[in-house]
Order: structure tokens, then C-alpha cells, then sequence
């Protein structure tokens, strides 16, 4: 099995800016994390209000790059209806650039309805949400590889498209592709993803969505074996349930831990579990 690798992940919502930047600035000089996550949406989520502060993702992301100097950094995961693909791999080219190549891509397909509904951004239906995704991955992929792009899709068109300069990654950040979808979102994980992450809970589901995505490399001629898994561990963090938690799902074929912590931030109680854990799995 892989390594295990231990993230965490801030909503950027509810909270003060100084508290964020300074847990990422603490999480920084924290050994045992290797990257951190914020998510990517306008209004604030799982909340019974959407009409408090929440910070815009890749603009955060930009501000904690140039404030950090060794996690990893991405979105878990960039809403694809919120920003044309080819706009989306440039900002991805210079972020990676500015970062000194520690961005990683997260991908998703966009589901908040209220969002889409007050700035007027369609939120089409889930067949051709997926659609436009499959394109976009596609796009970004070929953006930040090729020296021209030219694509004619269903949704999207670019003809002799330049990303210049390159990110500083080779060939590309990873791509993180979310959902658990079996026909759509597992397939085009097994084209594109070089991370997946599982948003369940329980080993038994991340077991059976991994044998779909195994099947659905071998139908695309992918080695499995090139694909981290990551899942989260969701609050209330408790020393004992989240090894538990971890080791459960490591044995499922887990390899990413992401902690997820609302505002606002217990910088130790994260640094302790994520140690337990470690020491759990170690």
C-alpha cells in the first residue's frame, strides 16, 4: 500500500481571516501534514443561514501560497460551472508557478443550487453537468501539457488555445477528481485523476467504489496503482473514533487523511489526532 499521507482541510466560511491564516501558517510548521484544502463555494455550506462570510477558494488559496512555504495547496474541490476551463487552467499554471509547484487540482462537477440561483450561473442537469465536467478535465489536462489546444466538444470549443508559461509540476499538478458517482464521475476519474476522493464515511462503500474505478481503469487502460485515495475525517475530531475511522478505511485502500475543521480552528486538537493517527498507521 501507498504511504499514508495526512491534510487537512479549512471551511473558509464563518470565521475571521486572521484565524484562518494563522492556522495555515501553524499547520505549516506541523511536519506531520503534508498539504492543506480549502473548498470552493460563495455562500456558506452546511449551515442553517447561507448569508454569513465566506471566502472566495482560489483567491485564498493564492494569499496562503505566498504564506506558507512547504504544504500542498488546492480546492476539494473547484466547482467546474463556476469558471470556463480553459480560464481555470491558467489560474492553475500561475498558481502552481507562485507555489513553487505545490498545487494540486481539485475537480468537481458543481451541485449548490442557491449559489447558481442568486449570481445567475446556470446549473444544468446532472447528465450534462457531466458532460461539461468529462470536457473540462479534458481541457485542463491538455492546457497544461500541450503547446496548443484546440478542442470542439458539446460545451466547450478552443482552437489553437496557448496556456504559457507551463506549471512548475511535469507534467501537470496532480488532478484530485471528487464525487462517488459509479457510471460517470468513476469512469472519468479513471481517465484523468491522478487522486480520487471518497466523500463516504464507511470501508465497506469505499471497498465497493474502489472496485468500480479499478474496473473502469481496466476498461481505459489505467494502472489503479497510479491513483491516491483520500477520504476525510469529518467533526466532532476525536482522538479514539477518528484511529478508528482511519484505520477502518486505510484497510479499505485509503491513503490520504484529510481532517476537516470548521472556524474557528483547534490547531492542537488537529496536530494531536493527526500524530494519533499516524502513529496508529505507522
Amino acid at each position: 500500500m501507498k504511504p499514508v499521507r495526512l491534510t487537512f482541510k479549512t471551511q473558509p466560511q464563518n470565521g475571521e481571516w486572521n484565524d484562518l491564516e494563522r492556522c495555515w501558517r501553524a499547520m505549516d510548521e506541523t511536519p506531520e501534514f503534508s498539504g492543506g484544502w480549502l473548498f470552493d463555494h460563495f455562500y456558506p455550506i452546511q449551515e442553517p443561514r447561507v448569508d454569513g462570510p465566506c471566502f472566495e477558494g482560489w483567491m485564498a488559496l493564492a494569499y496562503l501560497a505566498g504564506v506558507t512555504r512547504r504544504l500542498t495547496l488546492g480546492l476539494m474541490v473547484s466547482g467546474n460551472t463556476y469558471r470556463h476551463p480553459a480560464v481555470l487552467a491558467n489560474m492553475c499554471a500561475t498558481l502552481d508557478i507562485a507555489s513553487r509547484g505545490r498545487l494540486q487540482i481539485g475537480l468537481g462537477a458543481a451541485w449548490n443550487q442557491p449559489e447558481h440561483d442568486a449570481y445567475g450561473i446556470e446549473l444544468p442537469p446532472l447528465k450534462t453537468r457531466m458532460d461539461m465536467f468529462e470536457e473540462a478535465c479534458e481541457i485542463v489536462d491538455s492546457l497544461l501539457t500541450e503547446t496548443t489546444t484546440t478542442f470542439h466538444g458539446k460545451h466547450y470549443r478552443l482552437t489553437d488555445a496557448y496556456c504559457e508559461p507551463k506549471p512548475m509540476q511535469e507534467p501537470r499538478p496532480p488532478l484530485v477528481i471528487g464525487g462517488n458517482g459509479e457510471k460517470r464521475t468513476l469512469r472519468i476519474a479513471a481517465r484523468f485523476a491522478d487522486h480520487w476522493n471518497f466523500p463516504g464515511r464507511e470501508p465497506d462503500e469505499l471497498r465497493h467504489k474502489l472496485d468500480i474505478l479499478h474496473r473502469h481503469c481496466a476498461d481505459v487502460g489505467r494502472d489503479p496503482s497510479e491513483i491516491d485515495v483520500s477520504a476525510h475525517l469529518f467533526e466532532p475530531l476525536d482522538r479514539v473514533a477518528s484511529v478508528e475511522q482511519a484505520r477502518g478505511l486505510r484497510a479499505a485502500g485509503c491513503n490520504e487523511f484529510i481532517l476537516y475543521a470548521k472556524a474557528p480552528y483547534r490547531i492542537e486538537p488537529l496536530q494531536e489526532i493527526g500524530r494519533a493517527i499516524l502513529d496508529a498507521l505507522s
